[in-house]
């Protein structure tokens, strides 16, 4: 049997899709938490966005204007 992902609410377990059992099938599982987006354990996402920000405040109000200064 496949995986099934559900959502617990009021104390019952609501699978996301349907589920291919007969109604009233008793089941044994174990819960694991699922991390949906967000989840920067490690910091990395902060990392990114501080370079970005170095970029942003560079000074440089008008950075289209020296598109064509490195171009071959």
């Amino acid at each position: 049997m496949s995986t099934i992902h559900a959502i617990f609410e009021d104390g019952v377990f609501r699978p996301f899709e349907p589920v291919g059992l007969p109604e009233g099938s008793e089941v044994e599982f174990e819960p694991r938490l699922v991390q949906r987006g967000g989840g920067d354990d490690n910091g990395s996402l902060a990392r990114v966005y501080e370079i970005l920000g170095r970029r942003f405040d560079s000074g440089e109000s008008d950075v289209s204007a020296r598109h064509n200064e490195h171009q071959p």
